[in-house]
C-alpha cells in the first residue's frame, strides 16, 4: 500500500537559490520565485507547511517590463483616513523602492495567512549585482 509522505515544518530541509533579474522579465521571475518560496518544485511538497527554499534576487532594478507599465501602472496605498490615498508610478518605485516593489509583487502569489508573511520573509531583494548571502549560495536558478 502507498502511502502519502506528510513532512513535518521539523523535517524541512531548505535550499539557497540566486536569481539574477538582469534582462528577464518581471512577472515571469516572479512566478519562478514564488514556486521556489513555496516549495512546489519539490517531491515531499505539503499545502499546510513551510516547505519552500530561500531565494536571493540580484540585479533587481534591471528587469524588463512588457508594454507601457513603467509610465502607466500605479500602486496605491491607504492610510485608512479619508483623503489620504496616495499613489506610485511603477517607474518610480522601481528607481526608489525597488525592493518594496518586488515583495509587494510577490504577496500577492502566496497564500494570504500566517504561513504566506512566513514564506515572504525568505526572499532577499538586492538592487545591484552584490548581496551579503554568498556563503549560503549552492545553486544557481
Amino acid at each position: 500500500m502507498n502511502m502519502t509522505k506528510v513532512l513535518k515544518p521539523a523535517e524541512v530541509t531548505r535550499d539557497w537559490h540566486l536569481i539574477d533579474a538582469e534582462g528577464k522579465t518581471f512577472g515571469r521571475i516572479l512566478t519562478d520565485v514564488a514556486t521556489l518560496l513555496r516549495g512546489k518544485h519539490k517531491p515531499s511538497f505539503t499545502p499546510n507547511v513551510d516547505c519552500g527554499d530561500y531565494v536571493v534576487i540580484i540585479n533587481a532594478e534591471k528587469a524588463k517590463f512588457t508594454g507601457v507599465k513603467l509610465e502607466e501602472k500605479e500602486y496605491f496605498t491607504h492610510s485608512g483616513y479619508f483623503g489620504s490615498t496616495k499613489s506610485k508610478k511603477l517607474g518610480d518605485m522601481l528607481e526608489n523602492h525597488t525592493e518594496k516593489l518586488y515583495m509587494r509583487a510577490m504577496r500577492g502569489m502566496l497564500p494570504k495567512t500566517k504561513l504566506g508573511k512566513q514564506m515572504i520573509k525568505k526572499m532577499k531583494v538586492y538592487a545591484g549585482a552584490e548581496h551579503p548571502h554568498t556563503a549560503q549560495i549552492n545553486k544557481e536558478a
